[in-house]
């Protein structure tokens, strides 16, 4: 296991088209969860939840995203609904982070999306420490309504990512950082 500021200053996303089998599962799956959730939560609210795609279940998501897609743009090309059928299965593992976050009297729902936002990122960082490589995306089904629904989320619901998880083909170079001197200020 690296060291953990080793970890923090190397994390990379992959890219999805680079994650491949073996992906976690057991316990492997059960130390990335864990860890996720091991977050700033102020109140004990527990604002977000999981949902895991793996095996067929990756497949059943897709089929369900497909036919949404397909109510939506009747004229969509059989490739494009087969890329949808397919879009779980672009890795062995997708962990879809959702966002609870509600009116509550004393915590403000900005704070509880914050939390949901750091179980991502220690999804991500989980991942890595155990080897795997990692992607956070969004793209089109966290913000439709009708994909939320169908894949099992409640209308207060809403996607903070979802994240894709297997064993890199390819370790990327790192992307330029910002330097610190354009992003502190001092007050």
């Amino acid at each position: 296991m690296p060291d953990a500021l080793d970890l923090l200053r190397t994390r990379r996303s992959s890219r999805v088209l680079d994650l491949v089998a073996p992906g976690p599962s057991g316990d492997d799956l059960d130390t990335i969860l864990t860890v996720a959730a091991r977050v700033p939560d102020h109140g004990k609210l527990a604002p977000w939840r999981f949902i895991v795609f793996e095996g067929e279940g990756r497949l059943r998501a897709g089929a369900a995203l497909a036919q949404v897609f397909a109510a939506a743009n009747p004229d969509a090309a059989e490739r494009r609904l087969e890329e949808e059928r397919n879009r779980f299965a672009r890795a062995p593992l997708v962990v879809a982070v959702v966002s609870r976050a509600a009116t509550h009297v004393k915590i403000p729902e900005w704070e509880q999306l914050l939390s949901s936002a750091a179980v991502a990122q220690n999804l991500l960082l989980a991942a890595a420490a155990l080897g795997y490589g990692a992607a956070w995306l969004t793209e089109w089904p966290a913000y439709d309504a009708k994909a939320r629904a169908a894949l099992g989320l409640e209308e207060h619901e809403r996607v903070t990512g979802f994240i894709y998880v297997g064993t890199a083909t390819q370790q990327l170079e790192d992307r330029p950082r910002p330097a610190l001197s354009e992003v502190v200020t001092r007050f």
